[in-house]
């Protein structure tokens, strides 16, 4: 059921020659600072679907088209998440936004991590789902293989080996809709237009030539760090290094999901992001396998 009767509001905006979208809708009942929704490589500002409107009971939501997304401009691959993330900060003084609660998703973890590195002020607190510095050597192949599929093709096999790169393989995890995501997603992939493909070939070569996230000033915003227990391409360990490296950092793993768990699990994924961005404490939550808080912990070098 929808839970706002507010329509959403799109509007274009404009930065360095790109052209690119922001969707905000607004909450009957806001209890919390609006909350930023940056996703995947090929997600768009319409894909939210649960996690939007769950978190629409507690505050407005802003789901941008930043450059290299959706609707937005393509944006070349030689490019980092400067970019994107300055787009953020010109779309939020567009929409007279002071300060939000961000949440981002794999690739677009490199942006939001930039936007707090960047930005302090802007973001309140930050949830960063299936993330880490850069890719390991043993995902690579099978990127590649997606984008020369998206290149050269066939087609058809372009959307499974895209999905196969994300998801867990084969049926022996207990990943919750597992079969019903990789179908989702199989048709996102499988339906995806020329636009579509170009934006997908310079993103997955922009996370292929180089780390998108440096670490070497970590942001001092309060961020959580998640992934599915299951994930096989920012794995748990990779995705607690990376918060390790954080000065305000929690670290929860969420059981029974692998890299999408906003697609598996979007009702826990939502009460995550409420528990935290509400400073509520991390306890008692029945679908994570390990909480940490790694504040007292020594920032790894």
């Amino acid at each position: 059921m929808p839970r706002t009767t507010f329509p959403p509001h799109v509007q274009k905006h404009r930065l360095a020659g790109y052209t690119y979208w922001s969707r905000l809708t607004r909450s009957e009942t806001p209890c919390l600072e609006p909350v930023v929704l940056i996703g995947g490589a090929l997600h768009r500002k319409e894909d939210w679907g649960r996690v939007e409107q769950g978190m629409l009971a507690f505050a407005d939501v802003l789901c941008p088209d930043l450059p290299g997304w959706g609707e937005a401009d393509l944006l070349p691959p030689y490019l980092g998440p400067d970019v994107p993330a300055e787009a953020m900060v010109r779309l939020l003084d567009d929409l007279g936004i002071e300060r939000v609660n961000l949440f981002a998703g794999s690739y677009g973890t490199s942006v939001g991590y930039r936007l707090a590195q960047r930005h302090p002020d802007r973001v309140a607190r930050m949830v960063l789902a299936g993330t880490m510095s850069g890719i390991p050597d043993r995902a690579r192949p099978m990127m590649r293989e997606a984008v020369n599929l998206a290149i050269a093709g066939p087609r058809e096999r372009f959307g499974p080996a895209a999905v196969d790169a994300l998801m867990s393989p084969g049926n022996t995890a207990d990943i919750a809709s597992a079969a019903v995501v990789r179908r989702i997603l199989s048709l996102r992939f499988g339906s995806a237009d020329e636009g579509d493909l170009a934006k997908f070939i310079a993103n997955t070569n922009r996370l292929l030539s180089r780390d998108l996230i440096d670490t070497s000033m970590p942001p001092t915003v309060p961020t959580l760090f998640t992934t599915g227990e299951h994930d096989t391409l920012t794995t748990p360990e990779l995705c607690r290094e990376l918060a390790m490296s954080c000065p305000e950092s929690w670290f929860v793993e969420m059981s029974r999901a692998d890299h999408l768990i906003h697609l598996e699990r979007p009702k826990q994924l939502v009460d995550l992001m409420t528990r935290f961005f509400a400073e509520e404490p991390l306890r008692d939550l029945e679908y994570a396998t390990a909480i940490e808080d790694l504040r007292r912990v020594p920032v790894a070098a």
